[in-house]
């Protein structure tokens, strides 16, 4: 079981202690573009290993990459083990900006679906690791999928899911000096980006909501929305939440949260009958936090126990 690292005395100080600190792993990939059926494309780093060994799909947060640490540490669990890894970037997350007006979401499982699909080429074995918001995307297609889902998927883990976008978005829009801290940094990313590719697509969306907007849920009303197909904020997050999809899921699935993450309350988290879903929650461990053992020389369980899992119902199933 996880024991939280003494020295963060605080699940803030969990949350951003990898972010600010952590050199993520050294893992050799290689970066692939994919083109897409719509015209579009995503950027993938693939990590070699043995032919026929199993494949790792790993998948990033909000506003995050394929070098975010915690994929690296995935990545680096897997590479320990043999394994071959595709880290995906979602569409805009990659450093090049996507061609289209539209780019990912929370609930946009599409891009996955490729991923997957793509991946049934290469490997009979494989397994997913999505964290943050690429958990929602994870637990979302596996439930979408059910009882038709690939008979390559062996297993999944999630990791700090927002199962309740609505009551995640309303958490992190409310005061207090780290919910400030991370909703700018969020935005500030999100504006950025959206701004720019509404100066090529002019009147997708109305860039001065979206300059305006001071909380997610004003840019996600705004701008991921309007742009998705969605009525409004409120509807992307009922449209989009992962929460109600786990009870579908046929695939043997891992979800580990903490009930101290500062961007997904505790009541969030679903509570779970379906016998093909482990639900882990421990009382401490932040947003992808984790971190234990001593200062210098910190270990992050949720990459350990994420691809543990894996393995074990890879070996169950071999």
């Amino acid at each position: 079981m996880y024991q939280p690292a003494r020295w963060l005395i605080s699940p803030d100080l969990m949350t951003v202690f990898g972010p600010l600190f952590r050199r993520g792993p050294r893992v050799p990939v290689t970066r692939e573009r994919w083109e897409l059926s719509d015209g579009d494309f995503i950027d993938v780093d693939r990590m070699s290993g043995p032919a026929g060994a199993p494949l790792l799909l790993a998948l990033h947060g909000l506003e995050g990459s394929s070098s975010a640490h915690y994929v690296r540490g995935l990545l680096a669990q897997a590479r320990r083990r043999g394994w071959r890894a595709l880290a995906l970037n979602f569409r805009g997350c990659s450093g090049d900006m996507n061609r289209l007006v539209r780019s990912y979401h929370s609930g946009e499982t599409g891009d996955l679906d490729e991923l997957v699909r793509r991946a049934r080429g290469e490997s009979d074995r494989i397994v997913l690791a999505g964290c943050s918001l690429g958990g929602n995307v994870l637990v979302k297609w596996l439930g979408e999928q059910g009882d038709v889902a690939p008979r390559e998927v062996k297993a999944a883990a999630a990791l700090c899911v927002p199962f309740d976008l609505a009551l995640c978005a309303q958490t992190l829009d409310g005061p207090g000096f780290w919910r400030f801290v991370y909703r700018t940094r969020f935005l500030r990313s999100l504006k950025r980006k959206s701004l720019e590719k509404l100066a090529r697509f002019p009147g997708a969306a109305d860039d001065a909501r979206v300059r305006q907007a001071r909380t997610l849920f004003e840019f996600d009303d705004a701008l991921t929305a309007r742009v998705h197909g969605f009525e409004d904020a409120r509807d992307y997050y009922a449209q989009s939440s992962s929460g109600s999809f786990v009870e579908r899921v046929r695939v043997p699935l891992l979800l580990l949260s903490a009930a101290d993450d500062p961007f997904i309350p505790a009541r969030c988290i679903p509570r779970v009958t379906n016998p093909r879903v482990e639900l882990e929650i421990s009382p401490h461990g932040g947003h992808l936090g984790f971190v234990e053992g001593p200062i210098w020389n910190p270990r992050f369980y949720a990459e350990r126990r994420a691809v543990e899992f894996l393995e074990a119902h890879l070996t169950s199933q071999h």
